[in-house]
């Protein structure tokens, strides 16, 4: 049934309960690609400014105060659920909040700190040496990570090989 259809008396009653059930709906879509593509700053933002919006307008119907309880609610409510929903874009915290109390902001100052703290790690920046070891009674061929693999690959074949052997004999 479309709107040219329906009764002259129905077209305010259809277009309130249309109104009811699309409008938390839309706002729902709207808040969450606000959500993904801003972040939750200014999902902040958005819930401030449509509670401000419902408190400030004037409603001259006789229940017009429990109306902007209720939609206020409903704001809450939607955008509750956008910022639990997993797709919503959670912020990056403030760089100001992970500053070092006492870190200095002057170039100058930082590549000296930079400096001092690789020095001071210097040890640990060297890769690591190979160390060879004596072993009395003659040297011994050293073999590689790769070589030792091999090894053990053919080694678990040996009894493969072995137990086929003897099921064909």
């Amino acid at each position: 049934m479309s709107v040219h259809t329906l009764h002259p008396e129905r077209v305010d009653e259809a277009r309130m309960h249309a109104y009811s059930i699309f409008a938390p709906l839309l706002i729902h879509s709207l808040a969450q690609r606000l959500a993904g593509c801003r972040g939750m700053r200014e999902l902040d933002k958005l819930e401030t400014s449509l509670v401000r919006l419902i408190e400030e307008t004037v409603v001259a119907a006789p229940d017009g105060e429990a109306m902007k309880e209720f939609a206020v609610e409903l704001v809450v409510s939607t955008l509750r659920n956008v910022r639990e929903h997993p797709d919503a874009k959670h912020d990056l915290e403030e760089i100001d909040d992970r500053r070092t109390a006492g870190r200095s902001e002057i170039p100058a100052t930082l590549e000296e700190q930079l400096q001092s703290g690789l020095e001071d790690s210097f040890p640990a920046s060297d890769p690591p040496a190979v160390v060879s070891t004596a072993i009395t009674g003659g040297s011994k061929h050293i073999i590689g990570t790769d070589e030792v693999l091999r090894r053990k690959k053919a080694a678990r074949r040996r009894p493969e090989t072995a137990e086929r052997t003897s099921k064909e004999a």
